[in-house]
């Protein structure tokens, strides 16, 4: 995640320290994010200060410790800038942990476990929907309002995709998944130490001493 560069964005408005940060931060991104782990906004900055995107300053307070007010520098409003107008890649990628556990219910060839896992799934993202949507009424900053929007598409997008996986695994009385086990096991063990032309030839170590 590119919380950095929304640090810098901040710090583009003034200069300021950390729970300032902190706390700008979150009322900008809204609930859906969670709150902003303090340490790790202090690792941010510092390495914001290391590569001059940001200096700090320390000004001293009559009774509290001395505080760190950061600002941004013209290198920072330049990485910032260009940060801004390039696109956005999905920061995992396409690879989920629900995919996987998908990919895993059915090749087990058992369509009461495929029910489970969409079940399962289907409960969470609903309870999920319906957090997001009382938090996108109760929202007042527009900007937060719509990033909750966003957040309940992607959800309801993953709801979709339950229902395709229902549809196309549990939909022909369990014929896909027993087709689906039966060639899981039919996959041929393979020696990983053996060569390409061994494991076509059957003239592996194995086979030479047999």
């Amino acid at each position: 995640m590119a919380i950095q560069h929304a640090v810098l964005a901040l710090l583009a408005g003034g200069p300021s320290h950390g729970y300032q940060l902190k706390g700008a931060f979150e009322a900008a991104v809204g609930p859906q994010w969670g709150p902003l782990n303090i340490g790790h906004l202090y690792q941010i900055l510092d390495r914001l200060s290391r590569d001059e995107l940001v200096v700090a300053e320390r000004q001293p307070q009559p009774i509290k410790p001395d505080r760190v007010v950061y600002e941004i520098t013209p290198a920072g409003r330049a990485e910032l800038a260009r940060w801004l107008t390039e696109p956005s890649p999905r920061s995992g990628g396409f690879r989920d942990d629900f995919f996987l556990k998908v990919t895993a219910a059915a090749r087990s060839g058992s369509a009461a476990t495929v029910r489970a896992v969409l079940s399962n799934q289907r409960g969470h993202l609903l309870r999920e929907l319906r957090n997001l949507d009382g938090l996108r009424r109760a929202a007042e900053d527009p900007v937060v309002g719509l990033l909750l929007t966003a957040a309940s598409r992607h959800v309801t997008a993953d709801l979709s995709f339950v229902d395709d996986a229902e549809a196309v695994l549990l939909g022909d009385e369990g014929q896909l998944l027993t087709r689906l086990a039966t060639s899981a096991a039919d996959q041929p063990a393979t020696d990983p130490g053996s060569t390409d032309a061994e494991r076509v030839s059957g003239s592996g170590p194995e086979r030479a001493a047999g």
